[in-house]
């Protein structure tokens, strides 16, 4: 396993988006960003899949979520929020989650994008008012990411 040289130094900023940016950059890196998940512990992975989820969501919403590889995870990263005590942020990806037949969300990225396809004219109107939701940050999801990361030093 490999671990990051200063985390005590890193966790110890101020700025916690420094420090978050810096972990995410250590842990993508390290996983090939995303093309190689067995390279990290499961610690990393709830981190690493909470950041893609707040990266993704930021720059262009749950649609774009889902299309991206980052939707690969989708339901992992239900269940990554939740490990970190950000149950409000997982009760708004399950919701957008539930737009999907079944409830779920497929792996392949192809089938995914099909399906996103097919459903986007309703699910988008659902995904546009989760997203609202989302940035209103009632989980503060890097307090919550680096007191996690905290907690759990020896997995990173």
């Amino acid at each position: 396993m490999t671990k990051i040289s200063n985390l005590d130094g890193l966790l110890s900023f101020e700025d916690r988006s420094v420090s978050i940016i810096e972990l995410d950059d250590f842990i993508g890196e390290l996983c090939e960003y995303g093309d190689d998940y067995d390279k990290l512990t499961a610690q990393q992975k709830i981190f690493y899949f909470n950041q893609n989820l707040e990266r993704e969501i930021n720059s262009g919403g749950f649609n774009q979520y889902f299309c991206n590889s980052s939707g690969d995870n989708a339901h992992e990263t239900v269940l990554s929020l939740k490990a970190i005590g950000a149950d409000k942020a997982a009760d708004i990806l399950q919701k957008a989650i539930d737009q999907f037949p079944k409830g779920l969300v497929p792996k392949d990225s192809a089938e995914r994008t099909e399906i996103v396809e097919q459903i986007e004219e309703t699910a988008n109107e659902v995904w546009d008012a989760l997203d609202q939701k989302f940035y209103e940050y009632e989980d503060d999801l890097n307090v919550l990411n680096i007191e996690y990361v905290k907690k759990h030093q020896d997995f990173f």
